[in-house]
């Protein structure tokens, strides 16, 4: 029996991301540029965990549209 993956965000990653973003917001050194592109990878992470809970996302890809039926 093939074991299934399990769905959902790696635990780990979910933790080096929240780590870096609290290191480099509290580093004074760093600059705009550093602080905003972790900040875009925390939100690119909650967006693909909203993806994830909702079950109906993207399910209309399969669906086949009026124009199409005819």
């Amino acid at each position: 029996m093939k074991k299934s993956k399990a769905k959902g965000i790696n635990p780990a990653i979910e933790r080096a991301i929240d780590d870096l973003l609290a290191q480099v917001m509290a580093d004074p050194a760093a600059s705009l540029t550093d602080k905003m592109k972790v900040i875009d990878r925390a939100l690119n992470l909650e967006k693909v965990k909203a993806k994830i809970s909702d079950d109906e996302w993207g399910s209309g890809f399969e669906e086949i549209e009026d124009d199409e039926k005819a």
